[in-house]
């Protein structure tokens, strides 16, 4: 009987695991088979989605700090949720992908076309989405898991195109010598993803009108999608 008890138990959480990960495996598969010119290791890509897990526990570290010193500093209920999802969350999270990001690519000889940014900065955006998903579903169940597959994974994803396409860009800059442009570069591949993964969650929050969200949603899986296939098409060497 005990057995049996445990392992239906394992088989359900299992199940809530899978449903957790396959959309992220997924939209992987969709971005690795865009990178049409010379496509990346599988041992480099196993390495940026480890990274993106180990990026979600500096991320969580982060956002207790922050969280703490803005619970003791803000009060405004406006000023504080801005904050909140602007900075504690959006820049925990961004920036903990960025730094991985940047420690498991930037020096590396694979690192030669343009798309390959994407590419990086999806796999460690997804491998960070993967290890949340797991803990939300592992404690909110299935319900969870299908809400999050049509739009926290998908967004994690959308995060990840616009770090890529700047990070990119910055690699491309600094290989021929336009140390400006690659820092300027860089800096956008750290803001632009904290912005949106802002308005993300503060839309979805605070916002009044669930058809608000599910717009701003829609026009980011559209750009972000365009994103994909224009930096696909137009992929180049930069070495």
């Amino acid at each position: 009987m005990f057995y049996y008890q445990i392992s239906a138990y394992l088989r359900y959480n299992l199940f809530l695991i899978a449903a957790a990960i396959i959309p992220a495996l997924f939209l992987m598969r969709k971005v690795y088979r865009s990178d049409r010119l010379e496509p990346e290791s599988r041992g480099l890509l196993w390495m940026l989605a480890r990274a993106g897990v180990f990026s979600a526990l500096l991320a969580l570290v982060s956002e207790r700090i922050l969280g703490t010193l803005l619970e003791k500093t803000v009060q405004s209920d406006t000023l504080y949720q801005i904050l909140l999802y602007f900075v504690v969350v959006a820049f925990s999270e961004e920036g903990a992908k960025y730094l991985l990001l940047y420690r498991r690519t930037w020096t590396s000889a694979e690192f030669n076309c343009q798309y390959d940014g994407v590419v990086y900065a999806v796999f460690v955006s997804l491998g960070f989405a993967l290890w949340e998903n797991i803990s939300y579903v592992l404690h909110y169940g299935l319900s969870t898991a299908l809400i999050r597959a049509v739009t926290a994974i998908p967004g994690h994803t959308c995060f990840g195109v616009f770090m890529g396409v700047f990070y990119g860009l910055a690699r491309r800059a600094e290989n021929y010598n336009r140390f400006r442009d690659a820092k300027a570069y860089r800096v956008l591949s750290v803001l632009v993803p904290m912005l949106l993964h802002g308005a993300y969650d503060y839309i979805a929050t605070v916002a009044a009108s669930t058809w608000t969200f599910v717009a701003f949603v829609a026009v980011l899986f559209l750009v972000s999608y365009r994103l994909i296939v224009r930096m696909s098409k137009s992929d180049q060497y930069i070495v």
